[in-house]
């Protein structure tokens, strides 16, 4: 979950027209030699003798984390009031975030392949590790958190989750557990032209629930199974669906930017930011906020930061940036984090692949993504779309994954390409069985119910 927009000359430019918000996507544009990657993930810290939650402070806290990796890494601090809540790294664009319920977050900079990628996420997690094992503070990478109540988790002190969580109580039954109790991995990639992001766009949100079931990896929720192999994903159905799901419109005739902003700015407002404090302005609408008309800020008009923040506040199964960001995937293991920006990037950064690819989505209706959507979370690779389980469109996809890798041709340790990201796939496709369900076996087997063992057998 992203955090405020960093202050720019731009971001202080006063917004004017809609054609101000279509020219801030344009400006996203980058030809193929300057696409990069960028991957970002969530973990869950826990007290690695009690295996409770982490609390913001005290001498075994997320603030004694944030403390020590600055302290010992070189991360600048970034903080609100007196509380750190992030780390930025002085020489990239990399950063450390908090979300809710203290899951740790690494937002990784834009990167030249993923073999680059792939080494900052091992970076990270050996710092992490090195830091929280002095505290006691271990992590896990699940996609929800499976053993701690609600009321358990630790709330961060961020002035825009004291709006989000009351207004998630509105609107949906689901928000709180998205933002205290699920974590995820993401992969950020650009594209070159307003069509090239319509094809992109399309894809990833037609092959969102593929990834979702190729990644499904939480099965638990306070100490039992939930039904579910991927819990956070089935959240989203009703977190708010104002700002969330497989956006429709993207394949409708005459997409492009400008039908973008037009979904953007009916999707309400949560927060605006002034003078460093946030504005709750929670369910207004930006559309009036553009005609100066926002109660809470009377005659003002919105500035391109406020857009920009805005952005971040809409959580779709794909989300448009200046850049694009794959949303369904739940967090897990050091080769799953690794291996989702090499799917994606095969399929999205090599037009033979991506045009494969369309080719094998364009049929399907709206009705029969949005039926795959909301089977992916409980049924995984058992799910069917057009009389194909998920198990075999995801071992067709991996194929052009694979080979717009090869394409691409980058190239890493021991002259390994970046397909040898896809092996953790392949291997879930030729099972049969994602990760959630060999946590099932686990939980039914060896660790006889003792759902401690995956603190224990599954920690970074």
């Amino acid at each position: 979950m992203s955090g405020p927009t960093p202050e720019t000359a731009e971001g202080k430019t006063t917004i004017e027209s809609k054609a101000q918000l279509v020219a801030y996507f344009e400006k996203g544009l980058k030809p193929k030699s300057d696409w990069r990657i960028g991957t970002e993930h969530e973990k869950f810290a826990f007290l690695t003798d009690t295996l409770g939650p982490v609390p913001y402070a005290g001498g075994r806290s997320i603030k004694a984390l944030l403390d020590g990796l600055k302290d010992r890494f070189g991360w600048d601090g970034v903080y609100e009031g007196e509380n750190i809540i992030a780390l930025a790294d002085p020489k990239g664009m990399a950063n450390i975030s908090l979300e809710p319920g203290g899951q740790f977050e690494l937002s990784g900079a834009p990167l030249e392949s993923v073999h680059d990628t792939c080494a900052e996420v091992n970076e990270h997690l050996q710092q992490v590790r090195e830091v929280g094992d002095r505290l006691g503070i271990g992590f896990l990478g699940l996609g929800a958190s499976p053993v701690w109540t609600r009321a358990q988790t630790p709330v961060m002190p961020k002035g825009r989750y004291g709006i989000m969580a009351p207004y998630m109580d509105k609107v949906g039954s689901m928000g709180r557990d998205m933002m205290f109790r699920t974590c995820t991995v993401q992969v950020n990639l650009d594209f070159a032209s307003e069509a090239d992001m319509v094809q992109k766009l399309r894809v990833s949100v037609a092959l969102q629930p593929i990834a979702t079931a190729l990644f499904a990896n939480s099965p638990f929720l306070e100490g039992k199974p939930n039904g579910f192999l991927s819990f956070r994903s089935h959240v989203w159905t009703d977190t708010d669906n104002a700002r969330a799901g497989m956006l429709p419109f993207a394949f409708e005739s005459g997409m492009g930017f400008e039908r973008y902003v037009d979904y953007a700015l009916d999707v309400p407002m949560y927060f605006v930011i002034r003078d460093g404090s946030f504005v709750n302005v929670a369910g207004e609408s930006f559309r009036k906020f553009l005609d100066g008309k926002l109660p809470q800020l009377p005659g003002e008009k919105p500035t391109m930061r406020d857009w920009a923040d805005h952005l971040t506040t809409i959580f779709p199964e794909v989300r448009l940036k200046r850049y694009m960001e794959m949303r369904g995937a739940d967090s897990g293991p050091w080769r799953r984090l690794c291996a989702l920006p090499a799917f994606w990037a095969g399929l999205l950064y090599d037009q033979t692949s991506l045009d494969a690819a369309w080719d094998l989505v364009k049929g399907w209706s709206a009705e029969e993504r949005q039926v795959l959507r909301d089977a992916v979370p409980r049924e995984g690779l058992r799910a069917m779309i057009r009389g194909r389980t998920v198990r075999d469109v995801a071992g067709d996809v991996l194929k052009l994954a694979r080979a717009g890798l090869e394409a691409r041709d980058r190239h890493g340790c021991k002259g390994k390409t970046e397909t040898q990201f896809l092996e953790v796939l392949d291997e879930t496709v030729s099972s049969g069985k994602t990760a959630a369900d060999q946590l099932l076996e686990l939980y039914n087997g060896t660790w006889k119910g003792d759902i401690s063992r995956v603190f224990r057998d599954f920690a970074y």
